[in-house]
């Protein structure tokens, strides 16, 4: 479809119901029509496997779905029949249901490396709850976050160090520490120059990169000889790593662990794991101060718990990150192999693991370039292809792939027209996307 002729006129009116009643007309951020070229961003009536229709009548091969959470597609049927099952017996009730010893087993099954576990509903109430753990364990006030990683929490010892820090006092803000991925050295200088006040290292394990050979051994040991509690947030690497995780995947146990997004296939459940000495001060079965770990009204429901273990099952029987891989593997060869045939091989780029690829937009000097961002976007939107990254779920197939491969084909004859034309403006349609943390709206 051409892209001057692309419209989504019902969707334009939604949003502007959205925005009328809820603040940023999401309720995430990172799905707001900020995101998306003027005009151009769907609101969505349902979706299937690996597909979704807009209210326009639109259908698109959607990339990662629920913001990466959806990695077995839409509406999986098995998720679906342990869900139907749990929800005609009840949801929640006023003592725990038999259903939480069952998910906490299977969990605990699959992440070996664990000894407890609590669910919730979110991943920054897990995170979170590891950093108030870590501070109760060790009696030190700083957290020390890994600055090369975009986002652990809504709470304010993490927001207060992003860009939209308005309504967080500088005082919470002054305990929050950075260090880079991959640099032990960096790590070492931190912990040192801060002696005996960092309760805790908290970074994702791995991400866009694989980390340095002997990096997270080596984090390990300069956490233990610091005195400090290694958290691994392994929302996005749980599942799409391993079935374990990254800790799984490469040998390194932490002492914390924090799940979620893939865990639920969609369904509102997260994570907290880790060392029984440690989780167990959140617990009644020990003498020193009680710490207020984890409690949430609904994070236990039984319909999301029965996901979570329907999901772990799905992985385990039917091999789901080798074959997130195997797709990953083959729409980053198609992406490049287009990309460097029509000229741009150098300015639209694949990266990351093949489970959870992301793309970047370079300018003319092969600068990040969000008025570029959002002429890829456009086109990819106007040929049927929903993706503000690359990741894939295990419901796409081959024709999924190599329809998406011709689309992005599309794009970058478009994008090598901008480039040769030093200006990305005219395919813009309007304003650039914008980045989710800034200052100003």
């Amino acid at each position: 479809m051409d892209t001057e002729e692309f419209r989504l006129p019902r969707s334009q009116r939604a949003n502007e119901r959205l925005h009328a009643m809820i603040p940023g007309g999401a309720h995430t951020y990172a799905k707001g029509d900020d995101q998306y070229p003027e005009d151009l961003a769907p609101v969505i009536s349902h979706g299937h496997g690996a597909h979704v229709w807009d209210i326009d009548g639109n259908r698109y091969i959607e990339y990662g779905s629920g913001l990466r959470s959806v990695s077995l597609g839409h509406a999986h049927p098995r998720v679906l029949e342990a869900v139907r099952r749990e929800i005609e017996r009840g949801s929640n009730f006023v003592r725990p249901s038999i259903v939480e010893a069952e998910a906490a087993e299977r969990f605990l099954a699959t992440v070996p490396t664990a000894e407890m576990v609590k669910f919730a509903k979110n991943g920054s109430d897990a995170t979170t709850a590891a950093v108030r753990l870590a501070r109760a364990a060790t009696g030190r006030p700083r957290v020390a976050l890994c600055a090369d990683h975009p986002f652990f929490s809504v709470d304010d010892w993490f927001i207060g160090t992003t860009p939209m820090s308005a309504g967080i006092p500088a005082a919470t803000t002054d305990l929050t520490l950075a260090f880079p991925y991959g640099d032990l050295a960096a790590t070492e200088e931190l912990l040192t120059r801060h002696q005996g006040e960092v309760a805790c290292l908290i970074l994702e394990p791995a991400t866009h990169t694989e980390p340095p050979p002997g990096y997270l051994a080596g984090l390990r040991e300069v956490a233990d000889r610091h005195g400090c509690v290694l958290v691994f947030d392994e929302m996005i690497t749980g599942l799409r790593w391993s079935e374990a995780g990254a800790q799984g995947l490469y040998g390194v146990v932490p002492d914390l662990s924090t799940f979620g997004k893939a865990l639920g296939n969609g369904f509102a459940v997260s994570a907290l794991a880790g060392r029984r000495d440690l989780m167990e001060r959140g617990g009644l079965r020990h003498s020193g101060d009680r710490v207020f770990l984890l409690s949430t009204t609904h994070g236990a429901e039984t319909h999301s718990l029965a996901a979570a273990m329907a999901v772990q099952t799905t992985y385990a029987e039917e091999g789901i990150t080798a074959r997130l891989h195997a797709l990953g593997e083959r729409l980053a060869a198609g992406v490049r192999e287009a990309a460097a045939a029509l000229g741009v091989g150098d300015h639209v780029l694949v990266r990351g693991r093949a489970s959870n690829l992301v793309f970047a937009t370079l300018d003319e000097q092969r600068r990040p370039s969000q008025p570029y961002r959002t002429l890829f976007l456009r086109q990819l939107l106007a040929g049927g292809v929903l993706a503000p990254s690359f990741v894939v779920s295990s419901a796409l197939d081959d024709a999924d792939i190599e329809r998406t491969v011709e689309v992005v084909a599309q794009a970058c004859a478009v994008y090598r027209k901008a480039l040769d034309a030093g200006d990305p403006d005219p395919w813009l349609g309007g304003r650039p996307v914008k980045p989710v943390f800034r200052r100003t709206a």
